[in-house]
C-alpha cells in the first residue's frame, strides 16, 4: 500500500513550500522536447535580430576592439607630402646617371637643410642637391633622394658640394602624397574591427572621434539556492557562484558588455522581477540554472509566462537542458547550470548572437601553409618577416606580400599574417610553399579578390558586395600588373584602363584566352593646374599643353610606368621629355597633391580627383575603367555578386554622383 502524503492531519503540519516542490519532483516535468543541436540553432536565429546595433560615436581611446559602422574615407593624404624615406641628399635622378665609385657626379649644395615639420624655401635645379632627412618634404625640382651613405662631402670654400657615387632612378627613396592612404579613399570599411594597427590610421588620417557599433548589453543572472557570490562565507551546502563570473568575462570576450545582476534564489516572483529589469535594460540575457526537469525547472516557467520558449531540450552532451526563448523581440537564454555545460552551450549558441550584434565576425586558426606566387629577395645575413595578404587558390591559400613599405601606416592593417624568410636564403622563390603566422585570430580569407588599377568608383562597388555579406581583398597593382595576375590566375578580375595606341580603343587589345571584358564605367581624364596658374587662363587642355612644353620654368607631374594614365601621358606629349617628367607618383591623388601643394604646375588626372583638390581640370578625353575577368572563376559566389553589384541601379547612381559614367546595362 503506497502512503500518502497529506497537507494537514492531526499531529503532522508539513510546509506548502516544501509539498510544493515534492509534489512537482513527482511529477518529474519533462522537457518540452529534445532537438538536434542543429535545429536548435535555426529555431534560435530564425526569431531573433542579428544585425549590428546601431552606431556611437567614441574617442580613439575607446575605440579598441570596437566595429566600424560605417565607412570611413580618408579627409587628407597620407602622407599628406612627398617625402624622404632617408637621410640624404633631394636632387634630380637625370643628374645622378652614370655615378659610381670610379666616376662620382659632383652637385653643388643648395643653402637649406630640410628637416621634419618645415617646408623647403628653395627649388631644386639641375646639377644641385639639397640636404633633407627622413620625413623631410621633397623640395620642388626634386624626383629622388640619393642616402647621404653614397655620397662624399665637398667643402670647397664657399661652394660646398657633394660626390654622388651611385646612381638612383626616378622616385627612389621617396614616399609619394597619397602613397600610403589617399584623400577620397575609403581608408576602413564599415564592419571592420579596430585594432591598434586601425587606430593608427585613423590617427594618421587626424581623426579624433569614430562611429561603432554599440557593444550589446548582456545581462548576467544565476539562479540556485546553493549559490553563495565570491567573497562571501561558504554555507553548508552552498557553492560559489562560478557562473556569473564565467558568463560575464566570455560576453566581453565575445565582443558584449556585461551587466551583472547577481545570484538568486530558487523563488519565482524575485527572479521574474530580475528578469523583467534585465529585459529592461538591456539587449540580451543570459541565465543560468534552473532549466531542468522537475524541482528546479523555474526559469522555464518564468520564460513561458513573458514570451516564447523556443528551445528547451537539445541533443548535446554536456548541454542537454539549454533553453532559449524570444521576449518581445530580445533574446532570452537560460544555460544549464553546470560550469562545463553553461560555457559549452553559450559558446554555441549566445556568443555567435553577441558578436552579430557587435559586428564581428568568427575566429580562425592562428597558422596556415600558403602558396607564395611572386619571388621575394631577401637580404642575407637577416631573418625577415614578410607582410601578406591572403587570397583563396586552387589548392592551397596565395600569400600576396604587401608592397606599402615600413612607413606606411596600413601595412599591417591590410596584412593577414606574415611569412618568414630565413637569414641564410637570398630569396623566397616564386610557387613556394610557407607558413604564414596569422595577425589576430582569423584567417580572413576573401570572398573575391581585386588586382588592377584603382579608382574610387570601385570602392563603391566593392562596398556593396560588404552590404551582401561578402569580403574583398583589393591589390592595387595598377593595370599592366592586373593584366599579369589575371593570366596567372592569382585574382578574381583585374580593374583596367589601358588604351591601344594603335586603334585609340580601350582595354580591349588586353583579352587573352581565358579572359573576359566586362565594361565598368567612363571616366574624363584632362589636364589639372591651379586656378591661380594664369598661364593656362581660357585654354583648351591643347593649348594647355602646348603652354606648358613652351615655358621652360613650367614643372609637370608624371605617372609611372605600367598606368594606363601615362600611356595617354606620352601619346600627349609626342616624345617630348619637360621638365618634372621623372617625377612619377603612383596615383591620381599623389598628381593632384604635388600641383596643389606647388611642387608642380600641372598634371593628367582624372576630373574626380581634380575636384577633391580644388584645381582647375581641362578635359581631353574620357577613358574607359573596365574588368577583365578570368572565366575560370566566374562561378564563385564572391565574383557574380560583383557583377551583380555592377548592375544594381543604386550602385550606378553613386558612381554618377562621383562624375562618373556607368556602361550601359
Amino acid at each position: 500500500m503506497t502512503a500518502r502524503l497529506q497537507p494537514k492531519s492531526a499531529g503532522r503540519d508539513l510546509d506548502s513550500d516544501l509539498l510544493t516542490a515534492i509534489r512537482r519532483a513527482a511529477r518529474q516535468e519533462q522537457f518540452l522536447e529534445v532537438v538536434s543541436a542543429e535545429e536548435a540553432r535555426e529555431r534560435f536565429m530564425r526569431r531573433i535580430d542579428l544585425a549590428p546595433l546601431p552606431g556611437e560615436t567614441v574617442g580613439l581611446a575607446e575605440a579598441l576592439g570596437r566595429v566600424l559602422a560605417a565607412d570611413v574615407a580618408a579627409p587628407i593624404d597620407v602622407p599628406p607630402f612627398d617625402r624622404a624615406n632617408v637621410d640624404g641628399f633631394a636632387l634630380r635622378s637625370a643628374d645622378t646617371t652614370g655615378a659610381s665609385d670610379g666616376a662620382p657626379r659632383r652637385l653643388r649644395l643648395n643653402g637649406e637643410v630640410i628637416v621634419c615639420g618645415h617646408p623647403p624655401a628653395l627649388e631644386v635645379r639641375a646639377e644641385s642637391a639639397t640636404t633633407i632627412a627622413t620625413g623631410g618634404v621633397i623640395p620642388r625640382g626634386a624626383d629622388a633622394v640619393v642616402m647621404i651613405e653614397h655620397t662624399d662631402l665637398i667643402d670647397e670654400d664657399a661652394a660646398p658640394a657633394i660626390d654622388v657615387r651611385r646612381a638612383v632612378a626616378p622616385g627612389q627613396f621617396i614616399s609619394y602624397a597619397g602613397s600610403d592612404i589617399a584623400r577620397g579613399e575609403t581608408a576602413l570599411r564599415r564592419k571592420t574591427l579596430l585594432s591598434s594597427r586601425e587606430i593608427g590610421m585613423l590617427a594618421a588620417c587626424g581623426l579624433a572621434e569614430i562611429d561603432v557599433v554599440r557593444k550589446p548589453k548582456v545581462a548576467v543572472l544565476s539562479t540556485g539556492d546553493e549559490l553563495a557570490a565570491p567573497g562571501s562565507a561558504l554555507a553548508p551546502a552552498r557553492v560559489y557562484d562560478s557562473n556569473g563570473a564565467i558568463i560575464a568575462a566570455a560576453v566581453a570576450e565575445a565582443g558584449g558588455e556585461p551587466v551583472s545582476f547577481g545570484a538568486f534564489r530558487d523563488e519565482e516572483a524575485a527572479l521574474e522581477r530580475a528578469v523583467r529589469a534585465a529585459l529592461a535594460a538591456c539587449d540580451l540575457v543570459v541565465l543560468s540554472g534552473g532549466t531542468s526537469k522537475g524541482a528546479g525547472d523555474l526559469s522555464h516557467r518564468i520564460v513561458s509566462k513573458l514570451g516564447e520558449v523556443l528551445v528547451h531540450g537539445v541533443a548535446l552532451k554536456p548541454g542537454k537542458p539549454l533553453c532559449l526563448g524570444a521576449i518581445d523581440g530580445k533574446p532570452l537564454a537560460v544555460l544549464p547550470g553546470f560550469p562545463t555545460s553553461a560555457i559549452f552551450t553559450f559558446h554555441a549558441f549566445v556568443a555567435p548572437v553577441i558578436r552579430a550584434r557587435a559586428g564581428l565576425a568568427a575566429q580562425a586558426t592562428r597558422s596556415i601553409e600558403a602558396q607564395v606566387p611572386v619571388r621575394i629577395a631577401s637580404e642575407l645575413g637577416r631573418k625577415e618577416f614578410v607582410l601578406v595578404a591572403l587570397a583563396p587558390g586552387e589548392d592551397a591559400p596565395v600569400a600576396f606580400p604587401t608592397a606599402k613599405g615600413s612607413g606606411a601606416v596600413t601595412s599591417f592593417s591590410q596584412a593577414d599574417g606574415f611569412l618568414e624568410i630565413d637569414a641564410l636564403a637570398a630569396a623566397l622563390d616564386a610557387g613556394s610553399r610557407a607558413r604564414v603566422t596569422l595577425i589576430g585570430q582569423t584567417a580572413a580569407m576573401p570572398d573575391l579578390v581585386v588586382m588592377g588599377s584603382h579608382c574610387i568608383a570601385l570602392d563603391v562597388v566593392l562596398g556593396a558586395l560588404v552590404e551582401r555579406g561578402f569580403a574583398a581583398r583589393t591589390i592595387a597593382v595598377g593595370s599592366m600588373g592586373g593584366v599579369a595576375a589575371a593570366e596567372r590566375g592569382e585574382c578574381d578580375l583585374a580593374p583596367v584602363h589601358l588604351v591601344d595606341p594603335a586603334t585609340a580603343r580601350y582595354n580591349v587589345h588586353l583579352l587573352r584566352p581565358g579572359l573576359a571584358l566586362v565594361k565598368g564605367w567612363q571616366r574624363m581624364q584632362g589636364f589639372m593646374h591651379r586656378r591661380d596658374d594664369a598661364r593656362f587662363a581660357g585654354c583648351s587642355a591643347t593649348d594647355a599643353i602646348k603652354a606648358a612644353l613652351g615655358d621652360p620654368g613650367c614643372l609637370m607631374v608624371n605617372r609611372n610606368t605600367g598606368a594606363g594614365t601615362r600611356v595617354l601621358i606620352d601619346r600627349l606629349l609626342g616624345g617630348a621629355r619637360p621638365p618634372g617628367y621623372s617625377n612619377q607618383p603612383r596615383s591620381h591623388n599623389a598628381v593632384a597633391a604635388a600641383v596643389a601643394q606647388r611642387r608642380a604646375d600641372w598634371g593628367i588626372a582624372i576630373e574626380s580627383v581634380a575636384r577633391l583638390y580644388g584645381l582647375a581640370f581641362l578635359p581631353i578625353a574620357p577613358e574607359d575603367y573596365d574588368f577583365l575577368v578570368v572565366e575560370s572563376r566566374r562561378e564563385r559566389a564572391g565574383l557574380a555578386a560583383f557583377l551583380e553589384a555592377l548592375r544594381d541601379e543604386m550602385v550606378r547612381e553613386k558612381i554618377r554622383a562621383l562624375g562618373m559614367h556607368p556602361a550601359e546595362a
